[in-house]
């Protein structure tokens, strides 16, 4: 019984691994094959590249992708620098209220951020910034998670490295950007990665503050292409689905060994 468990375990794994899959392989199946041998699922099916063509000039992926890459980025350069800033005070600085400031930041953690649309619409609104990439970004500029996660990675590091580095003259920016971002790049790269697929996948909220064609991301963009309204295909939806997905898919296939090397040293499970 016991040297069967692990054969159970093992088809076990590979049937969840085949289900997980399944939406995807069905997808590059559809992509590649006409309209009418998508549910034949013939081995001798000729192979075709004119979904893509079509989807591309159906709608504006072009400006979706681009849309999409100045958010993320937009994003993760704020959200850098701001939480980086955030961590180091609440590791390395002793000052009233620290803790409960830092139990404040925690509770956002417990929040669901589409409890907060309306708000965020409404500020938005005031600020003048629905309709822009500008206004997509701005309320996940400060990330609870990243701000806790950095903390804890800079109070893990010995503070005799502050004390070194400001006898060799450096200031506080000085002792951050010289010593605690270079031994906290496996946690930065991790959270990069995590707010990266994170808000290259948000729907909900670019959905709500976007009116225009010129500013939504590849979510919207392709929510509105797949519509039932829209008439459009599942070899066409296929093959603007994977066009959607092809970044991220291509660089976890380009940097795999790096992304689990940041996780395992980040401790992200």
């Amino acid at each position: 019984m016991k040297a069967a468990l692990p054969a159970l375990e093992s088809a076990a794994a590979w049937l969840l691994a085949l289900l997980w899959l399944s939406p995807l392989l069905f997808a590059l199946w559809a992509a590649f094959h006409p309209a009418a041998l998508v549910a034949s699922f013939r081995l001798d099916a000729p192979l075709t590249l004119e979904n893509f063509v079509q989807a591309w000039s159906m709608a504006p992926f072009a400006r979706y992708i681009f849309n999409t890459f100045v958010l993320v980025t937009t994003i993760l350069a704020a959200q850098m620098v701001l939480c980086t800033l955030a961590a180091f005070g609440f590791a390395r600085y002793a000052f009233p209220g620290r803790d409960t400031l830092f139990l404040l930041v925690l509770v956002q953690l417990m929040i669901v951020p589409e409890v907060l649309i309306v708000e965020n619409y409404h500020t938005m609104a005031q600020l003048g910034l629905v309709d822009t990439v500008l206004g997509m970004g701005l309320p996940y500029m400060a990330s609870a998670f990243g701000i806790f996660l950095l903390r804890q990675s800079f109070k893990s590091l010995p503070k005799e490295l502050d004390d070194a580095a400001r006898i060799e003259g450096c200031s506080d920016l000085g002792v951050l950007w010289r010593v605690y971002v270079p031994l906290a790049k496996p946690t930065l790269t991790a959270f990069g990665l995590v707010s990266v697929s994170h808000h290259w996948n948000n729907f909900l909220w670019p959905l709500i503050v976007t009116n225009s064609e010129s500013v939504r991301p590849l979510t919207v963009g392709l929510a509105i292409f797949g519509a039932p309204e829209s008439g459009v295909s599942w070899p066409l939806i296929s093959a603007a689905t994977l066009m959607s997905a092809l970044p991220l898919l291509a660089a976890f296939l380009l940097f795999q060994r790096q992304f689990v090397q940041s996780f395992l040293q980040a401790g992200i499970k």
